[in-house]
C-alpha cells in the first residue's frame, strides 16, 4: 500500500512531510489499540467518565490516523485520491454516527496492517542495503618514497598503490603486486570460502583480507568499483517499477474516486427510497472499507521487492521490476561467446611473427594497445606480456572499432590490433605463405587469431579461451525450462565458433558477426514473435543487450558498457544462475497473479455481502486487512530459496 501513496514532492508543513514520508512504525497500532480498548471497556470495567472515554477514543483516532492523514494531505495536494482517504472517511463517518469504537477498531487494524507491511517489506531490502556498509572509508596509500599515508578511499586514483593488512577491507578494485593472502569475497561474488590471492590476481572492493599483508595496484576509482556498481544497480532496481505495478498505481486513483462515488450513492439512494439514514450511512462506510484496494495495490510491490531481495542475495541484480517480469516471458536466448560461454580468461598460446619481426616484439606491441582496452582477448595479451617481463611501450589515443579491432598511437605512429581484414585496411603487412600455413594450422585447432601491425612490426597471436564447465549444463537446463531456441553469436572465425557451439549444444550459431549484425539477428528473431534474452559481457555486446527484450551481463568480467546497458547482471559470472533467474521470475509472476486474483475476489465477495445483507464494520475491516496481510506474506515466500526441481 505505502509504495503507491506518494504524491508530488511539494513544500508541506514539516509534520505533514514527516508523516507522509515515514513508514508506519510499530508503536502506532500499539498505542491506537490500547486507547481504543480503554475507550471501549473503560466505562464498564473502570468506571471512566464520559469525557475520559471520549478522550481515549480521540487519542486512538490520532495515533491510528496520523500517518494516513499525512499521506492523504500530500496526495490531495498532488490532486490524487488514495486508499488512506477511504479509510479516514470511513472512520470519521463511523464517529459521526456515534460508532466511536468501530471507527477506532478500523484505524487500529489499518495501522497494524501498514506497520506489518512496512516491517515485512524491510526484510526484502535489509540484506542488500548492508552492501553500503562494506565500503571502507579509508585506505593506506603507498607513496613513491616507500612511506605510507592514510587517505580517504574515494581519493584513490588508478595506478596508485595501497597496502592492505590482515583483517582490512579492500578499498578499491585492484591487482595484487606483491604478497600472498586470501580474500573473503562472499559479499561480492558469493564464494563461500576465501580465495587465495597472489601477484597478478584481482581483488574487489568490499572483500576482506583474511591472510597476509599485500600491496595492490589500484585499477579503478572507488566510485567505479564492482561493489559501487552493484550498489548503484540495487538502488536503480528499488526505484524502478514493474509494468503491473505501474498499471495498478494508475488504477488506484480512479478506483478510489469510484468507491467514494459509490459510497455517496449507497447513502443517497436508499434514503431517497425511504430507508433510515443511519443504517444506510453505516453500510456506506463499510463499503468504503471493504471496497478499498489495499491488497490489490500492495500485491505487486510486495512480491517484486521480495524477488529482487532474493535475487540480490543469489548474485542476480535486476534493474527493477520490469526486467524481472519480462524475463518470465522469454522464449529464446542468445549468447555471446567470448567471456560468456567461454571462461573469459583466455591465454596466448602462440605468436606468429611476420617477416623480420620477433615474437616478443609482436606481443609487446599488441600489449601496448590492449592495455588501453577492456576486451577479454586484450587482457590475455597484456597478462601474457607481463608474465614474460617484456618491456611494453606506452600507447595513447585508443580508438575502438567494435567487433573489428582497435587503433592507438605508439611512439608517434599508428598501431592496429584486431581482425586480419581490419589490420590489412590500415596498411598492415600480410603474412607470407609459410606464415599463413602456421595461422591456418592454429585456426584448425580452434584458436582465435589476433593480428597486429605498426612501427615496422607485424604478426599474429593465437589465443585460446576454454568453454566454461557449466555452459553445456546451463543450455540444457534452459531447454528443459521450455526455451524455444538457443543461439550463439561471435565475431570469431567459423572454426572456433563451431567448436564452442557443438560443445555447449546450442541450436544455432553465427560467426564473424559485427555488433550491428548481432542486433540484426536479434531483431529478426523478435520479428518472428520471439521474446529474446541476450547474454554478453563486452563493449561490442552493448548494442545487442539494449536491443534484446532482456539484456543479461556478466558482472565480474563485464565491461562498464555492458553493465550499464543490461537489465540483469550475473554478479558472479556464473551461467548456471541464468536458469535460476528464469525460474525466479516465473514464480514471481505466478505469485503476483495469485495475489491479484485473491485480492479481487475478496473485495467482490465483501462488497456483494455488504450491499445485499449488510456487514458489520469490524468484520469488514478484519476481512479487508486480513487479505492485505495474506498477499504480503504470500509475496514474501519469494525470500526463500527455490526448490531444485523448480517451475
Amino acid at each position: 500500500m505505502n509504495s503507491s501513496r506518494h504524491g508530488q514532492q511539494e513544500a508541506f508543513p514539516a509534520w505533514v512531510q514527516a508523516l507522509a514520508d515515514g513508514k508506519e512504525p510499530v508503536w502506532t497500532p500499539v498505542v491506537c489499540g490500547a486507547l481504543a480498548l480503554l475507550g471501549w471497556l473503560g466505562p464498564d470495567l473502570l468506571g471512566l467518565p464520559r469525557w475520559a472515554e471520549m478522550l481515549a477514543f480521540a487519542g486512538a483516532y490520532v495515533a491510528g490516523g496520523a500517518f494516513s492523514l499525512g499521506r492523504t494531505i500530500q496526495s490531495l495536494k498532488g490532486r490524487r485520491l488514495d486508499i488512506d482517504l477511504l479509510m479516514l472517511l470511513s472512520a470519521l463517518g463511523a464517529a459521526s454516527i456515534g460508532e466511536y469504537a468501530e471507527g477506532a477498531a478500523l484505524l487500529f487494524l489499518f495501522s497494524l496492517s501498514n506497520a506489518l507491511e512496512a516491517r515485512a517489506l524491510r526484510r526484502t531490502t535489509r540484506a542488500i542495503e548492508s552492501l553500503m556498509e562494506l565500503r571502507p572509508d579509508e585506505a593506506m596509500l603507498l607513496l613513491p618514497d616507500g612511506t605510507e599515508r592514510r587517505v580517504a578511499a574515494a581519493e584513490l586514483e588508478a595506478g596508485q598503490m595501497v597496502r592492505i593488512r590482515p583483517g582490512d577491507r579492500v578499498p578499491v578494485d585492484g591487482k595484487v603486486v606483491s604478497g600472498h593472502t586470501a580474500a573473503d569475497q562472499a559479499a561480492i561474488t558469493g564464494e563461500s570460502t576465501p580465495e587465495p590471492k597472489g601477484p597478478g590476481d584481482r581483488v574487489f572492493a568490499g572483500s576482506i583480507n583474511v591472510g597476509g599483508t599485500v600491496e595492490v595496484s589500484v585499477e579503478r576509482r572507488a566510485s567505479e568499483s564492482t561493489l559501487a556498481r552493484i550498489i548503484d544497480l540495487v538502488e536503480e532496481a528499488r526505484e524502478a517499477k514493474a509494468p503491473t505495478q505501474r498499471f495498478i498505481d494508475r488504477f488506484e486513483q480512479g478506483y478510489a474516486a469510484t468507491v467514494i462515488f459509490a459510497a455517496v450513492v449507497a447513502v443517497v439512494l436508499p434514503v431517497a427510497l425511504g430507508e433510515a439514514f443511519r443504517p444506510a450511512f453505516y453500510r456506506a462506510m463499510t463499503l468504503l472499507v471493504v471496497a478499498s484496494p489495499c491488497a490489490v495495490v500492495i500485491s505487486t510491490p510486495a512480491t517484486i521487492l521480495a524477488a529482487l531481495g532474493h535475487a540480490a542475495r543469489k548474485g542476480l541484480l535486476f534493474k527493477g521490476g520490469s526486467p524481472l517480469e519480462e524475463l518470465a516471458s522469454i522464449d529464446s536466448i542468445a549468447f555471446d561467446k567470448t567471456g560468456t560461454l567461454t571462461g573469459g580468461r583466455p591465454v596466448v598460446t602462440a605468436v606468429v611473427p611476420f617477416g623480420v619481426s620477433t615474437a616478443d616484439e609482436v606481443l609487446a606491441l599488441a600489449a601496448a594497445v590492449e592495455r588501453l582496452s577492456e576486451h577479454h582477448l586484450g587482457r590475455a595479451i597484456v597478462e601474457t606480456a607481463e608474465a614474460k617481463d617484456l618491456t611494453v611501450p606506452l600507447a595513447h589515443g585508443l580508438v575502438n572499432h567494435r567487433g573489428r579491432g582497435a587503433v592507438a598511437q605508439v611512439s608517434g605512429r599508428q598501431v592496429a590490433v584486431g581482425r586480419p581484414d581490419f589490420v590489412g585496411e590500415l596498411g598492415g603487412q600480410p603474412p607470407n605463405a609459410r606464415e599463413m600455413r602456421q595461422i591456418e594450422l592454429l585456426q584448425e585447432e580452434a584458436r582465435t587469431m589476433v593480428f597486429v601491425s605498426g612501427n615496422g612490426i607485424s604478426g599474429a597471436l593465437a589465443i585460446e579461451d576454454r568453454v566454461r564447465p557449466e555452459a553445456k549444463s546451463t543450455v540444457e537446463h534452459l531447454k528443459r525450462l521450455g526455451m524455444g531456441r538457443t543461439v550463439m553469436m561471435t565475431g570469431d572465425n567459423p572454426v572456433v565458433a563451431r567448436r564452442v557451439a557443438e560443445a555447449v549444444e546450442v541450436d544455432e550459431w553465427h560467426a564473424e558477426v559485427m555488433p550491428e549484425e548481432k542486433v540484426a539477428i536479434l531483431r529478426g528473431m523478435m520479428a518472428q514473435g520471439e521474446r529474446v534474452a541476450m547474454v554478453g559481457d563486452g563493449v561490442n555486446d552493448a548494442p545487442a543487450l539494449a536491443a534484446a527484450t532482456v539484456g543479461v551481463a556478466m558482472g565480474v568480467s563485464g565491461t562498464d558498457a555492458a553493465l550499464e546497458t543490461a537489465d540483469l547482471v550475473l554478479v558472479r559470472d556464473e551461467l548456471e544462475l541464468l536458469p535460476y533467474a528464469l525460474r525466479l521470475s516465473r514464480k514471481a509472476q505466478k505469485i503476483v497473479r495469485q495475489n491479484l486474483a485473491f485480492a479481487c475476489a475478496v473485495i467482490a465477495i465483501l462488497v456483494v455481502v455488504n450491499l445485499l445483507h449488510g456487514l458489520a464494520l469490524p468484520i469488514g475491516v478484519i476481512s479487508h486487512e486480513g487479505s492485505t496481510i495474506l498477499v504480503v506474506l504470500n509475496g514474501l515466500r519469494l525470500l526463500r530459496p527455490l526448490e531444485s526441481s523448480g517451475p
